[in-house]
């Protein structure tokens, strides 16, 4: 079972509000998805972000003119959220509220026209969870409704940890190697660092959202071939070229080798 107080426990030190503002990969991670979003939802309705953290795609849809309620296991960024609520007078930001993403049942069946979900799968390690946070989403999702859910592609995830043992040995042993290759499942040896994490195949995404009901419209990664090249992509000075580029990535983010090695994808389901 996922050991939900480490999650916690890791969210209450890291600094996940501004985690895409720091960086040209988060600038480029935060774009993309916001194209992602712009694309696939419809024109207006209520959107449920859950696991969504401080709200870093709920109040620019918020301010779009959704109606959003945002849900996250953290109760310091569901904090942060609620001061940032304020502070806007985000009026669109209908609740902001400490949830489970494995039980939503403080929201009512049929409810939402889209269930956004970037965060709670990269957490939940066992697959009586995943599979429950994904009948939640059908649960409240309206007929029709649109499920956009992030992961951490297997591959990825998996080259990630061994990067991990290089520049800190003490969260990563040889056995958590093996056991994130062969299953997917990164359990932290150390209290600090990225905890509780599970890395999934695109096949295996697009098989437990299918379990529950789902018609795929498609899997796609984020930043595609960008990812970890965003500094050099966004320093090509020739405008034309960082275009084309930039096209090439877009035209190539389904592409299911792409997928299983770029550092965040999305399943995109319909109910």
């Amino acid at each position: 079972m996922t050991d939900f107080e480490k999650v916690k426990g890791y969210y209450s030190v890291f600094d996940e509000k501004n985690r895409l503002a720091r960086d040209n990969s988060g600038r480029m991670e935060y774009e993309m998805t916001m194209q992602i979003l712009k694309k696939y939802l419809p024109g207006k309705g209520k959107v449920l972000d859950i696991g969504g953290g401080a709200g870093v795609y709920a109040f620019p849809l918020a301010e779009a003119g959704y109606q959003v309620y945002l849900g996250d296991l953290s109760e310091r960024l569901i904090e942060q959220a609620r001061e940032r609520k304020d502070a806007e007078h985000a009026e669109n930001m209908i609740s902001i509220d400490v949830v489970n993403a494995t039980d939503m049942s403080q929201y009512e069946d049929g409810f939402f026209d889209v269930v956004i979900a970037l965060g709670p799968f990269y957490h939940l390690t066992e697959s009586t969870e995943r599979e429950a946070c994904a009948s939640e989403i059908h649960r409240v999702l309206k007929p029709g409704g649109m499920v956009i859910a992030g992961f951490i592609p297997r591959l990825a995830g998996s080259i990630a940890v061994v990067d991990r043992y290089c520049w800190d040995s003490n969260q990563v042993s040889a056995h958590t190697i093996g056991e994130v290759f062969a299953t997917g499942k990164f359990h932290n040896m150390a209290s600090r660092g990225f905890q509780e994490g599970y890395y999934a195949t695109s096949s295996e995404m697009e098989e437990m959202f299918g379990a529950c009901h789902f018609k795929p419209e498609c899997i796609r990664s984020i930043r595609g071939f960008a990812y970890e090249k965003e500094d050099k992509i966004y320093a090509i000075e020739d405008e034309a070229v960082r275009a084309e580029v930039m096209k090439c990535i877009e035209e190539t983010a389904e592409d299911r080798a792409i997928v299983e090695m770029c550092g965040h994808a999305v399943y995109i389901g319909r109910k």
